[in-house]
């Protein structure tokens, strides 16, 4: 059973960055497609990035395009989110997620993951 977990959420001024881990435990991603979500009170959970298990190819929904960048790490069992520019409006609880996917060339925003971590906190606040 691949587990989740997420780290670097924390506290950030209005214009900074963070950088959130995906770590599995026992696997490595390869061959998963790995989403990353975000959940603000009283909001729906939203897609807001993923990265396909082929060729890396990445995608954005247009509130982060430009500002966040998914990765793969190095270690074979993380992924990363890469958050600049940060604004108030990105304060939520930010989720990785993965699916069994090798050599896919596509991946997806939406909500159809198997296997989610348990969230990590970001505040964007002055």
């Amino acid at each position: 059973q691949l587990q989740l977990v997420e780290s670097g959420g924390g506290l950030v001024q209005p214009g900074g960055s963070l950088r959130l881990s995906c770590t599995a435990s026992r696997f490595v991603l390869n061959y998963y497609v790995i989403g990353w979500f975000r959940q603000a009170p009283g909001k729906e959970r939203e897609g807001i990035s993923c990265i396909s298990s082929l060729h890396d190819k990445t995608t954005y929904d247009d509130s982060v395009k430009g500002r966040f960048t998914i990765s793969r790490g190095d270690a074979k069992n993380t992924g990363y989110m890469q958050m600049n520019s940060l604004i108030p409006e990105d304060s939520a609880v930010y989720y990785c997620a993965a699916n069994w996917s090798p050599y896919s060339p596509r991946c997806t925003m939406g909500p159809k993951y198997h296997y989610w971590g348990q969230g990590t906190q970001v505040t964007v606040s002055s």
